[in-house]
């Protein structure tokens, strides 16, 4: 009883893999024709699977940039601190108020035992020493406490003091890019650079950081917020970094309320009534990221899928042409009892046979160049399993697809005239 119910479905598999031997066979007798059929399918694959990297790794590079300009529980407070549109900006400028270092004294009174903060602004200026020049360098007035906030290892000396901060010192902690070009043969630690005319003390080199959404941060170099602004003035609007300061149990959303709470008191804001300033947190910034990354995948992966329903074209003209040529083969199969199923079957495995097979090789060709471009090009490119199954998944429905129609016209065949021809 169980050997006669096990007939049935050991019948079909013989009659799959019979099948599936043909379709070998045939593939193998025709390499070249072959070849030039996959190669519509193994180039759709391959854009799939580079695509697919390229928006995974602008994900990845955005994260770690976002993680490198904020660390992982800070927050920030400006006039504007995102806008994603030119007309967002000029609406947040119109509307919220500067931020001046008088409102940063009065955070650091009201709530400075629970909460950090940081000063924050910027200029571009030539570093000099001697004749060496380290052109357009970011120079960012901050305060000592900022590596407390984020991530800012350095490979020699010290980050500047809060005393050195408080009495104006021209000291300096300069990036790499600025080391390695103003002291090519020392170390930078006790010497002096010159920016804006003024003499610095470097007390500090910061480790390689790379660039943050197309900025270099190795060409920079980080002063006093008070000598910064004795340089240039505060400007218009100063941005804050904040973070709760530890042992509070603050995360970065109650962390950041406190302050929002403080500063709508001192612009008096009534309630109900939006905030006159501008905020942006880590997960604000990694959701605008996921988001962005989200609209660009739905637009390019379908444009780039288009490329392997052309691969299925190329297939289907092709199998028509197997159909045609081996019409006489197929008569005598019908004529030793073949059924219009197993001819079906045959043709339509060999079509599925090919563009699985295009699919695993435009994978293979997807992930070489991939690799390829990553390493020559010094690109953050990420090869995911989604994007692999997604390409082979596609590959196997355009196989289907594009092979049943010729399995269809080969099964309806009739044995006598596909007999007759030659």
């Amino acid at each position: 009883m169980f050997k006669g119910s096990l007939a049935p479905l050991l019948r079909y598999w013989r009659n799959i893999g019979s099948a599936a031997w043909l379709a070998i066979d045939s593939i193998r007798a025709h390499k070249l024709r072959t070849f030039l059929t996959l190669l519509g399918v193994i180039v759709g694959v391959a854009s799939v699977i580079m695509v697919g990297a390229a928006i995974e790794g602008l994900g990845t590079y955005a994260t770690d940039s976002t993680s490198k300009v904020f660390g992982s529980n800070t927050f920030l407070i400006a006039q504007v601190a995102n806008a994603v549109s030119r007309s967002e900006y000029f609406a947040k400028l119109k509307q919220n108020r500067p931020i001046r270092p008088d409102d940063l004294k009065y955070l650091k009174a009201l709530t400075g035992d629970t909460i950090l903060y940081s000063a924050y602004n910027q200029r571009v200026e030539d570093i000099r020493r001697e004749t060496l020049r380290s052109e357009a360098a970011s120079i960012f007035g901050v305060a000592s406490v900022l590596p407390e906030m984020r991530e800012m290892n350095l490979s020699d000396g010290r980050f500047f003091t809060d005393q050195e901060e408080r009495s104006a010192q021209p000291v300096t902690v300069i990036g790499s890019e600025v080391a390695d070009t103003l002291f090519p043969n020392a170390c930078p630690v006790g010497h002096t650079v010159r920016i804006q005319g003024l003499l610095f003390t470097v007390v500090g080199v910061l480790e390689k950081l790379g660039s943050s959404f197309g900025r270099n941060q190795d060409n920079a170099a980080y002063i006093p917020f008070p000598v910064f602004v004795k340089m240039y003035g505060s400007g218009q609007s100063i941005a804050i970094f904040g973070r709760s300061r530890s042992g509070t149990n603050l995360d970065v959303a109650s962390a950041l309320d406190v302050t929002r709470v403080a500063l709508r008191a001192r612009f008096h804001a009534r309630p109900g009534h939006s905030d006159r300033f501008d905020s942006l947190t880590p997960e604000a910034m990694q959701s605008f990221i996921t988001q962005l990354v989200g609209m660009i995948s739905a637009v390019v992966v379908p444009v780039t899928l288009i490329s392997l329903v052309v691969g299925g074209i190329v297939i289907m003209n092709i199998m028509l042409v197997s159909v045609t040529e081996r019409t006489h083969e197929i008569g005598v199969r019908k004529s030793v009892g073949a059924r219009q199923i197993d001819i079906r079957r045959q043709f339509l495995i060999e079509a599925i046979i090919l563009a699985g097979l295009g699919g695993m090789m435009g994978v293979a060709v997807g992930a070489l160049f991939t690799m390829l471009l990553a390493k020559l090009a010094d690109l953050t490119l990420t090869i995911t399993a989604q994007y692999v199954v997604m390409g082979l998944a596609v590959s196997g429905i355009v196989g289907v697809v594009s092979g049943w129609y010729p399995a269809v016209r080969a099964s309806r065949l009739d044995p006598v005239e596909a007999l007759r021809a030659e």
